[in-house]
């Protein structure tokens, strides 16, 4: 049975030193209680493990590459606030807590197949003796696949910390169902183990060379992509961060397909490197836990994943290039965890070539030259001469023998295959058509003439009324050699090209403005283009960063001054929002920091004669109000009158209509009631027009137009809706002498 205890007094210590083993975690420490002498009585307690027995079957298992490596022995258990651990009554918080004993481990984990938390409720995981610490975790942690797996923590005894508001009870959506015990290695200093004993997931062979050794030097970029894979007591594979062309950070991470079981319970490991070239340990608190599958296929042994959580710009990863030419390189480089080693490094001198392993297309290496790689690597990134991956480790019989490589071969599933498998549509989201792309946020290679072009001073929000524009060409050299001249040419929209020559003198990464003649912007869309070309009177080497476009929006016109205001809650990076009109975003923003309770977030509005759709979400679905602060929203007209107004007390989103000349305007709800039946609507919408000429436009709660059709006298129309996914509809009415009628209309299937 559960018992819960009333804490009057407890005792925290407060003279220890403590860290953050952190996944992605949201700031806080735990209690890191002391006296509390019935949770050492409610301790669970796993198992002995055989270890001699363990050890007869690693000798096997270590030789097979395609098999994970283990460091850890998986208790399958069913642990929830229901029916272990203890509760207690801290202020106005409910706080379970459960002791998780692994005797003689040298590291546990847990895996939870239920993981729920709800807002308001927040957990912590940390070790008894070291007060290293995991979390905290909250509703922001929540995967899709519904459980979570944690990093692993030193010692032999962790607590699961929960915290949650007192009137929610004594139960919780959590439940256990996996402690790994960790038995191979210990999270110690370098120089307190023996070689068997080194990192945490394992060891490798002493032919390998840590990543940071000086053959590594200038792979150091690429190398901040590369992670160890855990899953459960393996260190299950290797994998890398892969960049598309948005540049955008999108966290793609590329493996081998036969490493493929259950990516959500996969945790990644970012940085697991030694910073020396002979050390045996890395850091053990950058990871993201769980991963989507986005694309597999055999065809190349090839996964593409998508991670759960995007790698916090502390970690300071990167995004690695790539080639989907099939072009055979001069040479390759393998970066990687071999048996659960700290960060690897190999070298292939000579150019691989195409073969076929197992029914999939290869890059075959017959030999290293310089380091291996072992179990626990497959799926990680091979690199051709241009710093750019070319495939993942699939298989091969390469070893450590001794002190050097055994000389056999290894195998690596082609990227240009994968790329015409899948890869293609989520690294080229925008359909460039290029197959050549370099890493983000740092590019992989240099040459010698290589110039690059951005455009400055181009207007972020809507330009109201007619202006004039002032833009700077930005040229930067990019090359290794100085750059003393290159053309540039540049079109302002759509007008006759326009050309510069330029000369100065940059060295490698400095950078010159030129300045263009300022022009008048038009109404509606403007677009700069500019190019780059003859770096130095030769053939530029790198055409990926020669050309570049600006656009932005101008009301030229007639205008109105509006503005939006919006009060935030807690939870600003919940909050997005958007204004829209006829289907075009005018405006957006969001989403906003966290803790901003009162913050007031205003947005100036530059409007044309019209009406327009505003529309605020919350991704967690508990709009702005009230539990987590009194948050709602306003939109101003000119005379500081309010035209739109919500209270903060939605779901997942709230819509709304408002219009620049009310007096013009029959308000929704209002106008059209009616003409437009029945509402809501199933099969048909039936709507009568107010005049005989004019037009309906119709769109849905994002503005996104779904009919715009124009009529001459016709009294009436109707409109099948049965394929209209169901929700709120907005139907407006524009008579031909600027008459507005709008209407909402709801569809139910």
């Amino acid at each position: 049975m559960n018992k819960i205890y009333t804490v009057i007094s407890i005792l925290i210590s407060i003279s220890i030193s403590f860290s953050s083993h952190a996944q992605i975690n949201y700031g806080g420490t735990p209690s890191f209680l002391t006296d509390l002498e019935v949770l050492t009585e409610r301790s669970v307690v796993t198992p002995p493990i055989n270890r001699a027995s363990l050890a007869q079957a690693d000798a096997v298992t270590d030789q097979i590459k395609e098999v994970p490596w283990r460091f850890g022995v998986e208790h399958d258990v069913a642990y929830s606030p229901l029916n272990e651990g203890v509760w207690t009554t801290e202020g106005a918080e409910n706080v379970w807590r459960l002791s998780v004993k692994c005797p003689g481990a040298t590291s546990v984990s847990l895996r939870f197949s239920e993981f729920g938390l709800e807002k308001g409720s927040y957990m912590f995981i940390w070790a008894q003796d070291s007060h290293e610490f995991l979390g905290k975790f909250d509703h922001r942690s929540v995967k899709e696949w519904g459980g979570l797996a944690t990093g692993l923590l030193s010692g032999s005894e962790v607590i699961v910390e929960l915290h949650q508001p007192s009137d929610w009870g004594f139960s919780a959506p959590l439940e256990i169902d996996q402690i790994v015990h960790g038995y191979r290695s210990l999270l110690q200093h370098a120089e307190e183990l023996s070689h068997a004993e080194r990192g945490p997931f394992g060891n490798s062979g002493a032919c390998n060379i840590n990543v940071n050794c000086p053959e590594g030097a200038t792979w150091a970029t690429e190398s901040r992509s590369v992670a160890i894979i855990v899953q459960g007591g393996f260190s299950a594979c290797t994998g890398a961060l892969i960049n598309n062309t948005s540049n955008d950070g999108t966290p793609y991470f590329l493996t081998a397909n036969h490493c493929l079981g259950n990516p959500g319970n996969w945790v990644f490991y970012f940085n697991h490197e030694s910073a020396t070239c002979n050390g045996n340990t890395g850091p053990t608190n950058q990871s993201v836990s769980g991963a989507s599958t986005v694309v597999q296929n055999g065809g190349s042994d090839f996964a593409l994943l998508e991670l759960s959580q995007t790698p916090p710009a502390s970690f300071n990863v990167q995004y690695a290039g790539w080639d989907a030419t099939g072009n055979t390189p001069a040479s390759a480089v393998g970066i990687h965890h071999p048996s659960g080693d700290v960060k690897k490094i190999c070298f292939e001198d000579d150019s691989p070539y195409f073969a076929n392993q197992g029914g999939a297309a290869i890059w075959m290496i017959d030999q290293w030259e310089l380091g291996v790689t072992e179990p626990g690597s497959s799926g990680s990134p091979l690199f051709d001469e241009n710093h750019r991956i070319i495939g993942q480790l699939y298989g091969g019989a390469a070893a450590c023998s001794g002190n050097v490589n055994n000389g056999q071969l290894d195998y690596y599933g082609r990227f240009n295959e994968s790329w015409d498998l899948g890869a293609s549509e989520y690294l080229d989201p925008t359909g460039t058509g290029v197959t050549v792309w370099d890493g983000f946020p740092d590019g992989a290679v240099s040459y010698a003439n290589d110039a690059g072009v951005t455009i400055e001073g181009a207007p972020e929000d809507l330009l109201c009324g007619e202006t004039t524009v002032l833009l700077n060409i930005v040229i930067t050299n990019t090359g290794t050699e100085v750059l003393n001249s290159a053309v540039i040419t540049y079109n302002v929209n759509g007008a006759s090209a326009q050309q510069v020559n330029w000369s100065g003198n940059l060295a490698q990464y400095e950078s010159a403005q030129v300045s263009i003649p300022a022009f008048n912007a038009v109404g509606g869309e403007n677009t700069i283009t500019a190019t780059v070309s003859n770096p130095n009177g030769a053939t530029d080497e790198n055409n990926l960063n020669n050309t570049t476009e600006v656009s932005f929006n101008t009301f030229s016109g007639d205008t109105f001054d509006f503005q939006l205001a919006i009060l935030l809650d807690d939870y600003g990076s919940e909050t997005s929002w958007e204004i829209r009109r006829l289907g075009t975003v005018i405006y957006s923003g969001g989403p906003y920091e966290d803790d901003t309770d009162g913050e007031l977030v205003t947005v100036d509005l530059c409007l044309e004669d019209g009406c327009y759709i505003f529309t605020i979400d919350d991704s967690y679905g508990d709009g702005l109000c009230c539990e987590y602060g009194e948050g709602n929203w306003s939109i101003y007209d000119g005379q500081g009158d309010v035209v739109s107004f919500g209270n903060g007390e939605f779901g997942d989103s709230e819509t709304d209509q408002f219009c620049t000349d009310e007096a013009s305007v029959e308000f929704i709800d209002n106008a059209l009631s009616g003409l437009i039946y029945p509402n809501p609507a199933n099969e048909t919408m039936n709507i009568e027009f107010p005049k005989l000429e004019g037009r309906i436009f119709i769109s849905d709660v994002t503005g996104r137009s779904i009919m715009d059709v124009s009529y001459d006298r016709e009294p009436n129309t109707t409109i099948d809706v049965s394929a209209w996914e169901e929700g709120l509809y907005i139907v407006t009415w524009m008579g031909e002498e600027d008459e507005i009628m709008t209407r909402k209309i709801t569809i139910t299937h």
